[in-house]
């Protein structure tokens, strides 16, 4: 262990990886409020465009990938919003436009898909210092919008019509989601690879949700999952000489499948909360009590409901009503 972290090669893959393994499952947990969970890997396909004109250009890949990405998200969103392409429509477009895009304009440059091969399914050791460098100042930012704008961007995933009644810019925050989710993929693209980033968006929010109840903790849980999976799995591949990004995301899903047998768990504890919260509703709305005799019919059991009292006779409720009784 000493003699891996000795090597500045494996340090910016660790820092990398961690970074990764961070902002990753932050803007993951969104994604997955809002059911599109493959949103991902249509970004990841979209950033393969990217990629693809940087070898036509001659360019840096890493600006053109952000750049792409981020105008494809931004353009499905808008799409989705005005009701002219669904949410399956618009991944499918990202998934085969942008990944037959992206090969067509390697080739045009002069690269095979080998080319490629390092940014699809990641490649650590092959971080520069710059990389690191990029990839902190822009992990910083989409964690401190996932974590500062939490519960208005939980409000937007959970219930978009809600959102507008309480006031929210909904538009403007689902655009945010996006383009915070177009850059993780983006900058996971030399950690992970672009098409298994959809895994670290979605696998360590679902491990979370397996021991925790409320978003505010899975949130954090997923981020707290998201780092180990990525320090393990870095640490990993370097012994065992494999893959780092296929490492990580397998020690990810070993993780989940440790971790369900607790959402049996988790969902009897949720039913003993609840039969304790409607228990406890029973007795202040609805206190047994004696009454002395009415009129109605001798003497019953009065319980209090609400601001008036009903009275039970033959497993029926009647409340007084002026000269007569209401059934119940």
């Amino acid at each position: 262990m000493i003699e891996m972290l000795s090597l500045p090669m494996m340090q910016r893959a660790l820092m990398a990886a961690l970074l990764s393994g961070l902002m990753a499952p932050a803007i993951g947990t969104y994604i997955v409020q809002r059911r599109l969970s493959l949103l991902g890997d249509g970004l990841g396909h979209v950033a393969v465009a990217g990629v693809g004109l940087s070898f036509l250009t001659g360019t840096a890949p890493l600006p053109l990938a952000i750049t792409v990405c981020v105008l494809g998200a931004v353009a499905v969103e808008l799409l989705r919003q005005q009701g002219r392409a669904t949410g399956d429509v618009g991944l499918a477009v990202l998934f085969y436009g942008g990944l037959a895009s992206g090969v067509m304009m390697a080739g045009l440059g002069g690269q095979g898909t080998g080319a490629l091969s390092q940014f699809l399914f990641g490649s650590l050791t092959t971080v520069s210092s710059m990389d690191v460098q990029v990839v902190a100042v822009l992990a910083v930012l989409v964690v401190l919008f996932c974590v500062g704008l939490w519960p208005r961007l939980f409000a937007v995933s959970a219930d978009e019509d809600f959102s507008r009644v309480l006031g929210l810019r909904v538009r403007w925050l689902n655009l945010l989601v996006v383009v915070l989710a177009a850059v993780t993929v983006t900058m996971s693209m030399r950690t992970v690879g672009l098409l298994l980033v959809s895994a670290m968006m979605v696998i360590p929010v679902a491990t979370a949700q397996n021991l925790f109840i409320s978003f505010r903790a899975c949130l954090f849980g997923a981020m707290a999952f998201g780092a180990t999976v990525a320090f393990g799995g870095t640490v990993g591949s370097y012994y065992w000489n494999t893959a780092s990004g296929a490492t990580i995301v397998v020690c990810a899903i070993a993780v989940f499948l440790l971790t369900w047998p607790l959402t049996a768990l988790r969902h009897r504890r949720l039913a003993v909360l609840e039969r304790q919260e409607q228990e406890q509703h029973d007795e202040q709305d609805h206190v047994i009590c004696e009454e002395p005799p009415h009129s109605h019919d001798g003497y019953h059991v009065a319980i209090q409901h609400g601001d008036h009292v009903d009275y039970l006779h033959d497993g029926h409720r009647h409340a007084p009503h002026g000269d007569h009784f209401d059934e119940h």
